[in-house]
């Protein structure tokens, strides 16, 4: 309460324009997303906050995906005051134990006079990489203190990354230089640290493929021959058919919780090239040669200047495109277009998941925004929506947090809000924080939200049909979608005909204010898709 009337002072003071912006949620796990996914496009931590007790754990889930997915945010908690916190009282549990394995750092304020440096340093360790989430509790009789006009905010200073030595790069040129097949892996981290660039020169320089990791879609243009679009799911398809053909891959701003490196380098044998600005995490599979630890757009330009003038195996990047030979594994890419292109052309009621994805790509521009959900539809999503330009998915693959998408998308519409932003979402994820419409439509905060409808989680269905052969405890009812968005005040569509997809996705997207858009979707594809993964695998 005192924090809040604090806010309010600045808020209706004259000062509004120093204050922060206060949003109120409606659910505390929407605030904690919102700030996962602004602290994601915009490498600054915003801060979710909460009451003590309930208020402070229904923080937690988005807390821990800020924490794997790499997202800088602070989170502040009350609790009872600090004579109560020695024995049982009313909603007391220890908050910061709690959070400490989801945080950087975390600490409760006990001196006043602490708050400066408390502050400065949950802001600081929040945005150092690898980013990530900090937390400071406040006891209710510390937060009541009158604090000395002398406690003023510690002014945060700049910080400068490092460069690996001449000794590492040269290494690492050697190794592209004398490889026949390389194959570059990008993640998160090429997106976090801007690098999207030098990403794309180094590829084209090269003539080299490049495969993304679910959270590294955009990194690469999807448009271009050298994208192999994204690699991660759990099963085997096209693009590790690209891993198998590689002598040396080349990961660059790569995290394990991104995709398990058994799943591409199962014998541990391959050849790795770590790009990063931490040290690689200690795996079986994942044993890089060389590791170039600094800023990455950096350590990227001067890779390419060392390996250019040499190319790989002798040839330079127009010999290699002119041999059109599988060191740009063009069938691979090719197999997926024509999966793409396939489900495009199907009229089926349910629409199928490749006409849905096919038609949003079509109805957005190359730098509006989808924010995925976690459920069947992220799979589609992230092996066949092309991304033009960086941070235009969002997908949570680190920790994976259903229920997302509604409020990660309010808050990519508060970073970018002259772009298009659509929450695509299943049933399930969707009636997790489906209450923040509300804020949504408060605020103002035009997003449209796509909602995949089969009455079920689909996702575990999919991998209980795979591994038991038979579904259970998955199903669900739902109600009526587009009526229940119109009892917020916010538009509601449902397209009659997989023809009238594309037609409604662009009402919806030009309606001045929110909107959803219900899709009826046949995930019966999802077997489909098992059998021809299946058979890639040679099962």
């Amino acid at each position: 309460m005192d924090i809040l009337d604090a806010l309010g002072s600045v808020a209706t003071g004259g000062d509004a324009d120093r204050g922060p912006r206060h949003i109120t949620t409606r659910h505390e796990q929407g605030a904690a997303f919102m700030a996962d996914v602004y602290g994601r496009l915009t490498g600054r931590a915003a801060v979710a906050m909460a009451t003590l007790g309930p208020g402070a754990t229904n923080l937690l889930t988005g807390i821990a995906d800020a924490h794997l997915d790499r997202a800088p945010m602070v989170a502040i908690t009350g609790q009872a005051s600090s004579d109560k916190l020695h024995k049982e009282a009313h909603q007391v549990v220890d908050i910061v134990r709690m959070f400490e394995p989801v945080t950087k750092w975390n600490t409760r304020v006990e001196r006043v006079e602490a708050i400066p440096e408390i502050v400065r340093k949950a802001f600081r360790v929040a945005v150092l990489e690898k980013p990530g989430p900090t937390h400071i509790e406040l006891p209710e009789n510390v937060a009541a203190t009158q604090v000395a006009a002398e406690a003023t905010p510690l002014v945060p200073g700049k910080t400068y990354f490092p460069e690996p030595t001449d000794e590492a790069i040269a290494h690492a040129a050697d190794l592209i230089a004398t490889s026949q097949r390389p194959i570059v892996l990008a993640g998160n981290g090429v997106l976090r640290r801007q690098a999207a660039g030098e990403l794309r020169a180094f590829a084209r320089g090269l003539h080299v493929p490049v495969a993304a990791t679910f959270m590294g879609k955009g990194a690469m243009d999807d448009r271009s021959h050298l994208s192999l679009m994204a690699v991660g799911l759990q099963a085997r398809d096209h693009v590790l058919s690209g891993f198998d053909r590689s002598d040396l891959v080349v990961c660059v701003g790569y995290d394990l919780v991104e995709y398990a490196p058994a799943r591409w380098n199962p014998d541990g044998r391959k050849r790795i090239v770590h790009i990063d600005t931490q040290p690689a995490e200690v795996d079986a599979q994942y044993r890089p040669e060389v590791e170039l630890i600094g800023d990455i757009d950096g350590s990227l330009r001067r890779l390419l200047t060392a390996v250019q003038p040499r190319g790989i195996s002798g040839r330079d990047a127009g010999e290699r495109h002119e041999a059109r030979e599988t060191l740009v594994h063009a069938d691979l890419r090719t197999a997926l277009l024509e999966e793409l292109a396939a489900g495009r052309a199907s009229d089926a009621l349910p629409i199928t998941p490749q006409r849905a994805i096919a038609d949003l790509r079509e109805a957005l521009g190359p730098e509006d925004i989808v924010v995925s959900d976690v459920g069947a539809h992220k799979v589609w999503v992230a092996r066949l929506y092309q991304a033009y330009e960086p941070n235009t998915v969002i997908i949570s693959n680190g920790f994976a947090a259903m229920g997302i998408s509604v409020p990660g998308a309010i808050a990519a519409k508060l970073v970018h809000p002259d772009r298009r932003v659509v929450a695509l979402c299943g049933d399930g994820g969707f009636l997790m924080n489906s209450q923040e419409l509300e804020t949504a439509k408060r605020i103002g905060a035009n997003i449209t939200v796509v909602v995949w409808r089969d009455d079920g989680y689909g996702l575990i269905d999919w991998k209980q049909r795979n591994e038991f052969g038979r579904p259970f405890g998955v199903e669900f009812g739902n109600p009526n979608f587009v009526a229940y968005a119109e009892s917020f005040g916010i538009a509601g569509f449902r397209p009659a005909s997989a023809a009238d997809l594309l037609p409604t996705l662009r009402r919806a997207l030009d309606v001045d204010g929110p909107a959803l858009v219900e899709i009826p979707i046949d995930y019966r594809e999802n077997l489909r898709l098992t059998e021809q993964l299946g058979a890639l695998a040679g099962a």
